[in-house]
């Protein structure tokens, strides 16, 4: 019986998890040549992601890559509510949308 492994034996965080995709993901691009077709893929795991812990509305979300020579940014804005009554208001924003 090991009970240290109990203690000392987690989950990797999902922040890490998420990194090391991202990671995957843009060296794939870059060996592949200039793609955005992952983008709106990508803009869906990340909105889950959030929402996991925050309610947030899609439309809250902006997502911008851009490529200079050999070196690529991805830009990530999401708008969060400053409390539980505006995320109550986007949820109902974003419902009455679509």
């Amino acid at each position: 019986m090991n009970l240290f492994g109990f203690t000392f034996n987690r989950k990797p965080k999902s922040s890490t998890q998420a990194k090391e995709r991202l990671q995957i993901l843009l060296a794939h691009e870059r060996g592949s040549g200039p793609s955005a077709d992952f983008l709106p893929m990508l803009q869906r795991d990340i909105v889950e992601a959030i929402k996991r812990y925050v309610q947030v509305s899609d439309d809250a979300v902006g997502i911008r890559m851009d490529s200079i020579g050999d070196v690529s940014s991805l830009e990530i804005n999401i708008e969060l509510p400053a409390d539980q009554k505006d995320a109550a208001k986007a949820d109902k924003k974003a419902a009455a949308k679509g």
